[in-house]
């Protein structure tokens, strides 16, 4: 089969128009401006207003695994385990009525900001463990998506094809920063609304397809049984809750102009998250009700020349059941349209891979290297060094992303348990530095570390790692109980009874301040040492010392306590 010159024009078409925006966008950060600025580069100047902001809040979710993935679950799962539009849209109206107001009012630069300032430098480092590896395996899971997609629909080389989106993602992020990801968003938001609603008549109309209302056995829709609610309730738990604590949302409620901004860009964005969900699922729909045989293609994933047809029993071999959105494409639609569809796939595709880029990088620069600059020099780098630093970083995460995609075949996997460590040890930690007065750096630690034990203890099937301990309704070799809820609740309750343990025992005295060693309560000798200055106790006390200017708007123990 030969390259389709058509449709590899009309790719490239769509690759210069997505960098010439970005390029363009980038002329409000200059790439060689020499006084650069953190807030330029990382927050686009905290400009954001409703137009761009709902555009690229809603390309948050909304990226090549949320539209690819939208569609296999139904086609193999049915309706009712398609959890992700409603899940993540339930995460931003919830992130921005109860989280966007005291971030944004607190002048934080990044998701991290909140944790280094209030539980210290160990935890700051810590907590980006499992934000950064969940946005490296979920690029590298929808760059390795788009690969295929434009094999099968192209046959075009795998690699290539992987390595050139992340290249031309990497491009536009490296010049523009936020800037840059949040206009293209637009245009990429444009491409996957058009191209896919373009795609569902044609796809529900073919003459090889069942109506999907006349499908007697309703596999399209799905069954839940009684053993499997408490599963269910966890995965729809861990996208509420879990979808609260990343970077790439924070990133751009943090960049609106104001708190009001931020938080109608969330409440727009959550249903603009399911909306734009539905055409994935109708074809998902489509492609779980059709009766004849559907899908005839030789295999390119393993490149054994393999035929599988699609016959209506199981959608696709399980193997391929992530090409199910191109496939659908590729054979119920015609040759132009499907070009067109896969210029939406590459659009959601690239508009996650900028974003997740961008996140971990801002992250690095601010949360973690300045933590070792400041341990060696004395002091926080300048925003120059640290915008240098973000570009640096966004290059070796997109590089990292592009191995995976190419020479990991279950990196999707992996993104799935990041996801559990994102909601079992961040979004615990978020509600208690926001929520919890008392909170503080050791019951942070000991939190982090229970909730980390009981979420692998718990085992993965999908990983092939083994249950330590075996939950009720345990059966075939999968837990079947909300584990990852119950180690998320063991890790909050951790963080707040050590918290108000060590906080009881330091301010009564009963231990002194000279075993405080993570300096959480040093502050209390401006009361008990009535000589020491203000200078001086923050040169003993490392907690404060490390947060000293940082962030922009640094809040005091009074301002937290009557904010907070």
């Amino acid at each position: 089969m030969a390259v389709d010159i058509g449709g590899l024009i009309a790719i490239i078409v769509f690759y210069i128009v997505i960098l010439a925006i970005g390029i363009w966008a980038a002329r409000k950060t200059g790439f060689r401006a020499k006084n650069l600025k953190i807030d330029d580069s990382m927050l686009a100047n905290r400009s954001l207003g409703y137009v761009v902001g709902v555009f690229t809040i809603t390309a948050t979710w909304v990226g090549g695994g949320y539209i690819n993935g939208s569609a296999e679950a139904v086609a193999h799962s049915g309706l009712v385990w398609c959890q992700a539009p409603l899940g993540f849209g339930i995460s931003l109206l919830i992130g921005g009525v109860f989280f966007a107001d005291k971030m944004r009012n607190s002048g934080f630069t990044t998701m991290l900001d909140p944790f280094h300032w209030k539980f210290g430098n160990l935890m700051s480092c810590l907590l980006y463990l499992p934000a950064v590896t969940g946005d490296i395996f979920w690029t590298g899971a929808i760059l390795g998506a788009l690969g295929a997609t434009l094999k099968v629909i192209l046959d075009i080389n795998l690699e290539t094809a992987i390595i050139i989106s992340a290249a031309i993602s990497v491009m536009y992020t490296l010049i523009g920063g936020l800037y840059s990801v949040a206009y293209t968003d637009v245009i990429q938001l444009i491409f996957i609304f058009i191209g896919l609603w373009l795609c569902v008549p044609f796809s529900m109309t073919h003459e090889a397809t069942m109506d999907i209302t006349k499908d007697s056995d309703d596999r399209w829709v799905g069954k839940l049984t009684s053993m499997e609610f408490g599963l269910y309730m966890d995965y729809a738990l861990l996208l509420i809750f879990g979808g609260i604590p990343w970077q790439v949302y924070w990133q751009r409620a943090l960049a609106a102009k104001t708190v009001r901004v931020a938080q109608v860009l969330s409440v727009v964005g959550a249903f603009g998250c399911v909306f734009m969900a539905v055409p994935a699922v109708l074809m998902g729909a489509v492609a779980a009700s059709t009766s004849k045989v559907l899908f005839m293609y030789i295999r390119t994933d393993l490149f054994c020349q393999r035929l599988v047809r699609f016959d209506g029993k199981p959608a696709i071999t399980s193997d391929d059941s992530t090409l199910t959105l191109p496939l659908v494409m590729k054979h119920l639609c015609p040759t132009a349209v499907s070009f067109i569809g896969l210029g939406a796939v590459s659009a959601a595709v690239m508009s996650s891979t900028d974003s997740s880029i961008l996140s971990s990088s801002s992250m690095f620069s601010r949360n973690v290297f300045c933590v070792i600059y400041a341990l060696f020099k004395g002091k926080k780098p300048s925003e120059t060094v640290q915008v240098w630093v973000m570009r640096a970083a966004q290059i070796v995460i997109g590089t990292l992303a592009c191995i995976l995609a190419i020479e990991v075949k279950s990196v999707y996997n992996l993104f799935v348990m990041c996801g559990d460590l994102v909601y079992v040890l961040l979004f615990p930690q978020l509600v208690c530095v926001f929520y919890i007065r008392q909170s503080n750096g050791y019951g942070s630690l000991l939190g982090f570390i229970l909730g980390a034990f009981f979420r692998f203890i718990g085992g993965d099937s999908e990983l092939h790692i083994d249950a330590v301990i075996k939950f009720p309704w345990y059966a075939s070799g999968a837990q079947r109980f909300p584990y990852r809820t119950l180690a998320m609740l063991i890790s909050m309750f951790s963080i707040i009874s050590v918290s108000f343990l060590t906080h009881y025992i330091f301010h009564s005295g009963i231990l002194p301040l000279k075993y405080d060693s993570y300096g959480c309560f040093q502050h209390l000798r401006k009361k008990t040492d009535a000589p020491s200055t203000e200078a001086e106790n923050k040169k003993s006390d490392p907690a404060i010392k490390s947060l000293d200017n940082y962030p922009p708007g640094k809040l005091s123990d009074e301002t937290y306590q009557t904010q907070f």
